[in-house]
């Protein structure tokens, strides 16, 4: 059985940092990609990064490029969201995700990780 969990979230001051995990187990090797995405309160869930298991240049979401950065460590299991330069607005739950294949869409969710940024 397949999951993800998260971890690193916390409360930061803006012009801050803070790094997330998330932890994939059980039938890893079935991933194409993983993901992050965040929900903000009171607005729907949006795309944040993601990464190929295989290689290729990672995806970022416009609002994000430059100040995060998504990696993995294959032999760990492992991807992480490094976040620098938060602003309030990115404030959210953080969840990690993962998919199959390029055309498939993200199956596999973690449990969410709160990340707030004050002002």
């Amino acid at each position: 059985q397949v999951r993800l969990v998260e971890s690193g979230g916390g409360l930061v001051q803006a012009g801050g940092s803070l790094r997330l995990s998330c932890f994939a187990s059980g039938g890893t090797s079935i991933f194409y990609a993983m993901g992050w995405f965040r929900q903000p309160p009171g607005t729907e869930r949006e795309f944040v990064a993601a990464i190929a298991y295989t290689g290729g240049s990672p995806d970022y979401a416009d609002s994000v490029k430059g100040r995060f950065t998504i990696a993995r460590d294959n032999a760990k299991n492992t991807v992480y969201l490094q976040m620098n330069s938060l602003k309030p607005e990115d404030t959210a739950v953080y969840y990690c995700a993962a998919r199959q294949s390029s055309s498939a869409g993200y199956q596999y969710w973690g449990q969410g990780a709160q990340v707030t940024v004050s002002s």
